[in-house]
């Protein structure tokens, strides 16, 4: 009796832990808006709307016009689950669980990006950056948030992907444009 006692209870604790995991799940993304300010005020705004989420009808991806050339840009990002109602402000959720994310921001179109915030230890987190433009180009920038990066590895302070790990969350090119 005592060993179905134990079993019992070993499979309620086994349960409860994989209840509790499935909360952490990560969140639905459906669409993400990087607001680009100049230094005379001047907006760029990058959406990516992508409503019924993987598969299903494409996702819309706009930039609503060129960036100046040899500018500087303050760029915010916002994330969030349109696919509830109201919808849900992901971005607050990554800034809570920084210590556990990062974007990531690769570009060919002559763009430098620089991280304006940290997590709680002092690593990069990327929901505010700084863009400096140089001359005239046009590429693609990507931007990819990733979970559970290594932030310590090479070059992942800096923004480099290649050594981060992790799972990326969202992962959007835009075509970019300078003049």
């Amino acid at each position: 009796m005592k060993i179905i006692y134990y079993v019992f209870v070993a499979a309620i604790v086994f349960f409860m832990g994989n209840c509790t995991q499935s909360e952490n799940e990560s969140e639905l993304i459906t669409s993400l808006n990087y607001v680009l300010t100049d230094t005379s005020g001047q907006q760029v705004i990058l959406v990516f709307k992508d409503l019924d989420g993987d598969g299903g009808v494409a996702p819309v991806i706009n930039v609503s016009g060129p960036l100046k050339k040899n500018m500087t840009y303050s760029g915010v990002i916002e994330l969030k689950n349109e696919a509830q109602t109201p919808a849900v402000d992901i971005t607050q959720e990554i800034m809570k669980e920084a210590v556990d994310h990062q974007f990531f921001y690769d570009n060919t179109a002559s763009i430098a990006v620089s991280y304006k915030d940290a997590d709680s230890k002092g690593d990069p987190l990327g929901v505010k950056t700084q863009l400096l433009t140089a001359g005239a180009a046009q590429g693609k920038l990507t931007i990819t948030l990733r979970h559970l990066p290594d932030k310590k590895a090479a070059g992942v302070a800096a923004g480099d992907i290649r050594n981060a790990g992790g799972e990326s969350d969202l992962e959007v090119s835009f075509n970019i444009e300078v003049q």
